[in-house]
């Protein structure tokens, strides 16, 4: 009788995806969200409501579902890309009509007990469609004007829905997104350069509207910009969250203050402490060493994702796999140069440590996405 242990794939089927599962990502994520338990907990006074503990139940549902989407065949995930794509633009449409105002947004859905935001589905669909569509299309007509026109509807519908909720935080990171799947699956450079030329243009238009009839932003937009070129202009109002922001990460510090001793979320000076800005929490009590770890952490997620993207030899999975990981850099990110004040105030949460339902569970999901491909990706014997 041999008693020498089966090797991966000599192992029964589920072992075998046990086996294959990314675990130094999910360590990774793991860690980062811990970090957002700690930050919730501080800016509630040293409490678990009401923010950590609906957050901690929240990460133990996606966890569930990051692991469910994870074992379940990247084929099935493939064979249905069009109908979760189809049914978040469905939402995106439900939001305008039966939508929750809040902030000054219609950007959520009461489920009774879940407020979902669409948008947030949204991101992980449009990189799904993409996926798809590039792994059908025969890579010699990814650059025909044409074949190019396809994948421009397919992020520039969502982008506009979102931005007339308005989130112009989640259409940005929509069309960053799409266009890394683009670039990735062999697209030309020369749409690039017209793209950032159209960019330009469309830049210089927003500052020539301003005040207009067609203007083309709120005006509550124009202020975040001004604020973004000169926070002094108005320190009380419009540049009262960027000079807080500003403060908290100064008073760190190299090493902090200490764990629940800043002084800008312990004695609310800093609004949103608890969503888009609470990187400016952690910077204020663990100074410059612990954003760098968390820095780190983040950076380390964006590696490992990337590096089982170029060992899958499967079009679909490393697209998609690609892709994701793009979504999620840019979330972070964007965020963190939003609070340092290197980027306008649009309204983009820290992923996997602010204070979300919706975020939480599609990014979770997202991962799912990502260890599905790698689990199932196609290997040698």
């Amino acid at each position: 009788m041999s008693f020498i242990a089966p090797t991966r794939s000599q192992a029964p089927q589920g072992l075998r995806k046990i086996l294959h599962v990314n675990w130094p990502l999910v360590l990774l994520i793991g860690a980062v969200s811990s970090f957002g338990f700690l930050m919730l907990y501080s800016v509630a006074g040293g409490s678990f409501s009401p923010w950590a503990r609906p957050q901690m139940m929240r990460f133990g549902a996606g966890i569930f579902i990051m692991f469910f989407v994870a074992f379940t065949p990247i084929g099935f995930w493939r064979s249905i890309t069009v109908l979760v794509y189809g049914g978040g633009l469905a939402l995106l449409l439900a939001v305008m009509f039966v939508g929750d105002v809040g902030m000054g947004a219609q950007r959520w859905i009461d489920l009774g007990f879940f407020n979902l935001q669409p948008s947030e589905t949204m991101k992980i669909a449009v990189v799904m469609a993409l996926a798809l569509y590039y792994d059908w299309l025969d890579p010699e007509k990814v650059s025909h004007l044409f074949w190019v026109t396809i994948p421009l509807v397919i992020i520039g519908i969502p982008a506009a829905l979102v931005i007339v909720q308005p989130d112009l935080g989640t259409a940005i990171l929509i069309v960053l997104s799409g266009a890394v799947v683009m670039f990735l699956a062999g697209v030309s450079l020369w749409y690039f350069a017209a793209a950032l030329a159209l960019g330009g243009g469309t830049i210089f238009a927003v500052f020539w509207s301003r005040g207009t009839d067609w203007q083309l932003l709120k005006n509550y937009q124009y202020r975040r910009i001004d604020t973004f070129l000169d926070p002094s202009l108005d320190p009380l109002g419009a540049g009262y969250h960027i000079t807080q922001s500003k403060i908290a990460l100064g008073s760190g510090g190299v090493s902090g203050r200490g764990f629940m001793q800043g002084t800008q979320s312990r004695l609310n000076f800093l609004p949103e402490k608890h969503t888009d800005f609470i990187f400016t929490t952690l910077a204020e009590e663990f100074g410059y060493v612990g954003s760098t770890i968390l820095l780190v952490l983040y950076a380390l997620i964006v590696i490992f994702c990337a590096v089982s993207a170029m060992n899958n030899r499967d079009r679909f999975g490393a697209l998609l796999t690609s892709g994701i990981s793009a979504t999620f850099f840019f979330f972070f990110a964007v965020n963190m140069a939003m609070v340092m004040g290197l980027a306008p105030v649009v309204g983009v949460p820290l992923p996997l440590v602010s204070y979300g339902g919706s975020a939480m569970l599609v990014l979770l999901g997202a991962f799912g996405l990502i260890q599905s491909a790698h689990i199932h990706r196609p290997r040698g014997h």
